[in-house]
């Protein structure tokens, strides 16, 4: 299935894949009665790294490693459930959810066609005020089947569905937590390579994926023709950050609206949304907005409702708008409006007046 990255995808040369998912894979192939020489030769994998404990192979080595196993065995979930996902099932799932108006219908479908194939597990879409999630259930216990393979499954099985999500609407979806139901591995530090961008808790109810509920509601932006070009390299387990985040905009007006102090600078702007200053920047601009003009505009429609809803004085609703003096305030609401902070009021008092 499709990583999070770029229609050029860019290969890491970082070694953060843990080999365990390595030895997850090879075993597959044990338990059909085949040999991964040829695969692992491929991902360039010797048999003394294979079985070295705290190694690590690169996205790529991965991807080699996993396509061939895939196409081989016959098998995308290479031996984790109990019945194969015969080689184009995952791409089969994409394509039923391509027609869908949003991407909350698009996971929908894809949660509820999977469980056609797969008994082990179900997976869906969870809503509420604190965001959505993809969760997963699971009805057999996967440890049964080998080391580590409840592990990779899970986490395999997760990072499809957020790369496929993030490609259907052309967007990064920059993740607010991840759990899993098993105790943290040895590898544990790789998890904030796999699933970054929100705090990760081990030994929970459940595996899940939790961002924010506004990405279910953007458009998906693909075709049948952007699929087939897709499918041709699906099969990355990294999910890359796109650099566009169609939501960007909308969480630093709320991030300088809820917490206008710590959101004072770019720096802890940047730290609210789980990314660097410089990455914010960059982000903002590829929007075709600058943080300087969201900051703006919060302050000018924060400063428009205290005229408009309370008496405070101008001096006082300067300061509440993160102004250091009232002369800097009407300089710049005269700016933003064409009017005084009187002005504005006196009008906004006359309209209310019974004609």
């Amino acid at each position: 299935m499709p990583s999070a990255s770029s229609s050029r995808p860019r290969v890491q040369a970082t070694a953060a894949t843990p080999m365990a998912f390595a030895r997850v894979i090879v075993a597959a192939y044990e338990r059909y009665g085949q040999d991964p020489a040829e695969a692992l030769k491929l991902a360039q994998i010797t048999p003394a790294k294979l079985h070295q404990a705290d190694a690590r192979i690169t996205a790529h080595q991965m991807e080699v490693l996993s396509g061939a196993a895939m196409q081989e065995l016959d098998d995308e979930g290479v031996g984790a459930f109990s019945r194969k996902l015969p080689w184009g099932s995952y791409g089969m799932l994409a394509r039923a959810s391509l027609t869908a108006p949003d991407l909350r219908v698009a996971l929908k479908r894809w949660c509820r066609h999977h469980a056609l194939l797969v008994d082990d597990i179900r997976l869906s879409l969870v809503e509420n005020n604190a965001g959505a999630a993809i969760a997963i259930e699971e009805h057999t216990d996967m440890r049964a089947r080998g080391p580590g393979v409840r592990e990779f499954s899970l986490v395999h099985v997760l990072r499809n569905i957020h790369g496929l999500a993030c490609w259907y609407v052309d967007s990064r979806i920059g993740l607010q937590g991840a759990t899993f139901p098993f105790s943290a591995p040895a590898h544990a530090e790789a998890f904030r390579h796999m699933f970054p961008g929100g705090p990760l808790k081990f030994d929970a109810a459940r595996a899940s994926i939790q961002f924010d509920a506004r990405y279910l509601a953007l458009p998906l932006r693909r075709d049948e023709k952007a699929l087939r070009q897709m499918l041709q390299r699906a099969l990355p387990l990294t999910v890359l950050q796109y650099r566009r985040d169609r939501l960007l905009v909308q969480q630093v007006r709320q991030a300088l609206a809820a917490h206008p102090e710590q959101a004072h600078s770019a720096d802890g702007l940047a730290e609210l949304l789980h990314m660097s200053s410089r990455t914010l920047h960059r982000q903002l601009k590829e929007e075709g907005a600058s943080l300087q003009q969201l900051k703006d505009e919060v302050r000018c429609e924060r400063a428009k409702d205290l005229l408009y809803r309370s008496n405070k004085p101008v001096k006082q609703v300067a300061a509440a708008t993160g102004f250091m003096n009232e002369k800097s305030f009407l300089r710049a609401f005269k700016a933003w409006t064409g009017t005084s902070p009187a002005e504005f009021r006196n009008r906004l008092a006359s309209s209310d007046e019974p004609g």
